[in-house]
């Protein structure tokens, strides 16, 4: 008979496969990436059919259709009916052009030249919404603050998502300058291709802390403190780094 410790491990082992378990066409997303970037690729070259990649990845026309379904929404691949996949040439492919090159969002360098773009641009945001702010903006601040904690506890991952992007876009727009806004938003853009695909798309310790540092950053900017509203935005991005380097180093070495 099992005493309390076997259940109870049994019981950890199995939360934490599920946890772990990704679809198939979320793993089969990642490969096609890579398989772009590796075969040098540019936007409005043409990809194999469905049919060839699934022999090539060895997987089947169904997962890679519904691999091929998550790309699109991304903006990385365009079906054309009756002529084939390309690499998308819309606005998610320029966004990852004006990088210099492809954007893979499982690659550990690219994630670290992501977060260093986005600390710089929001570090500045947030040091001129705390100087520009209206009464308007500091609320829709707030309300995506508090829709973000909402998410968490209620644990809707969706609902979380929205205002996490809601936040961060509102804090840019109270900085009154339409650069950083486009800056801002073109690397969110970005960051969503990770955790469509799978990266950091749970709930959990690092949710309920990114609520407190999105907090700690609306207060500073209510208050009008620049550079505390600097600070805080750099602390928090920090913190999500750290998040998603642990992530792919988790799903590289195990």
């Amino acid at each position: 008979m099992k005493d309390a410790s076997d259940v109870a491990t049994a019981s950890a082992t199995g939360a934490e496969r599920e946890r772990d378990y990704r679809p198939g066409y979320e793993l089969i997303a990642e490969r096609i990436l890579d398989f772009i970037g590796e075969s040098g690729l540019q936007p409005g070259d043409r990809l194999p059919t469905e049919n060839d990649l699934a022999r090539q990845l060895e997987s089947s026309r169904a997962v890679v259709r519904e691999a091929i379904k998550i790309l699109s929404a991304l903006g990385r691949v365009r079906a054309q009916k009756g002529r084939g996949l390309y690499v998308a040439d819309d606005e998610g492919m320029l966004t990852a052009r004006r990088w210099g090159g492809f954007f893979r969002p499982t690659d550990l360098d690219h994630i670290l030249m992501l977060f260093e773009f986005r600390r710089v641009q929001e570090m500045a945001a947030g040091r001129l919404a705390a100087t520009r702010a209206t009464p308007a903006e500091l609320r829709a601040i707030e309300v995506a603050v508090e829709m973000c904690r909402h998410g968490f506890v209620h644990q809707q991952v969706d609902v979380f998502n929205q205002a996490d992007d809601d936040f961060h876009t509102a804090v840019a727009t109270a900085s009154h300058n339409s650069l950083l806004l486009g800056a801002v938003r073109d690397a969110r853009r970005l960051q969503r291709q990770s955790s469509a695909i799978g990266i950091h798309d749970v709930l959990g310790d690092h949710s309920e802390a990114a609520v407190e540092e999105h907090m700690a950053i609306y207060e500073a900017i209510r208050d009008g403190l620049p550079e505390v509203a600097a600070q805080a935005t750099a602390a928090h991005l920090d913190r999500t780094l750290e998040d998603y380097r642990r992530e792919i180093q988790r799903r590289l070495f195990g």
